[in-house]
């Protein structure tokens, strides 16, 4: 594989990584009442950007977060693993260009907000929820919901199987320690993130369905799934494990950039 897009690639995983580990250090901190926030990836953008250096911190940041979008898309469209055409290899491809789209979209408002030209896509003008009223706005949440559900029983079964771990040159980690650790943060990393996606899941079915209720046509997505967890019964505990969860899954991708297999 060209030398060019392994770089692509790991400049991604990185800049994905430390999107994460922020998001689960800022929800640990925010658990215990030590500062932080309850954030999702917007607000860690945000929250980068008020520090020392944030502006270029964050331009930094951006510019990975397209990188990962571009490796996300070369992987969908080009296909330079193998990954193949067949039905369970098209829902995989169609995913990655999801997932390019969410993170170049991610990476370019990081930059623009930058450079001040970012507040347009911040203030959630009435024209966005217009179009989430109605019989069309139920039918939008509800393939967003089945959508994320999906994504998150995924997660589960990559956890539950070990799959993740075919990514890694694993053989060539002479350390057996490291061989571990590897796998201890991926599959705390993957619960982790599948809960947090699963919830999410349930507030688009919920609104969609009109379950309990639920006539919302508001967009919730992390920062409301973390604050859903700490409503609950040993909540700031349960939100602990979470944000941790969410700093190895960071971490997982630190350790993707280090020792990934990449085939073809």
């Amino acid at each position: 594989m060209n030398d060019n897009l392994k770089k692509t690639a790991y400049a991604g995983y990185i800049a994905k990584g430390i999107v994460y580990a922020l998001t689960g250090i800022l929800a640990l901190l925010a658990a215990f009442n030590m500062g932080g926030q309850k954030a999702g990836k917007l607000q860690v953008i945000d929250y980068l950007e008020n520090q020392i250096f944030g502006k270029w911190l964050v331009i930094v940041l951006g510019l990975g977060l397209i990188c990962y979008g571009i490796w996300r898309f070369i992987e969908s469209i080009r296909d330079p693993e193998g990954i193949g055409t067949d039905m369970k290899a098209i829902v995989k491809r169609v995913s990655f260009f999801i997932s390019g789209c969410i993170y170049s979209g991610l990476g370019i408002f990081s930059v623009l907000d930058v450079l001040g030209q970012g507040s347009f896509l911040k203030g959630g003008g009435g024209s966005g929820n217009s179009v989430l009223a109605g019989t069309s706005g139920k039918y939008i949440f509800i393939v967003i919901g089945l959508a994320l559900a999906g994504k998150g029983i995924y997660q589960f079964i990559k956890a539950y199987k070990g799959d993740f771990l075919k990514k890694f040159q694993i053989q060539s980690i002479s350390v057996m320690a490291k061989r571990r650790y590897i796998k201890r943060i991926g599959y705390a990393g993957l619960i982790s993130r599948g809960i947090v996606t699963s919830i999410i899941a349930y507030f688009f079915l919920t609104a969609g369905f009109n379950l309990g209720g639920n006539t919302s046509n508001e967009m919730k997505g992390t920062a409301a799934a973390f604050s859903f967890i700490q409503e609950q019964a040993y909540g700031k505990w349960l939100l602990g494990l979470v944000a941790a969860g969410l700093v190895c899954y960071g971490i997982y991708m630190f350790t993707m950039a280090a020792f990934r297999r990449f085939d073809g």
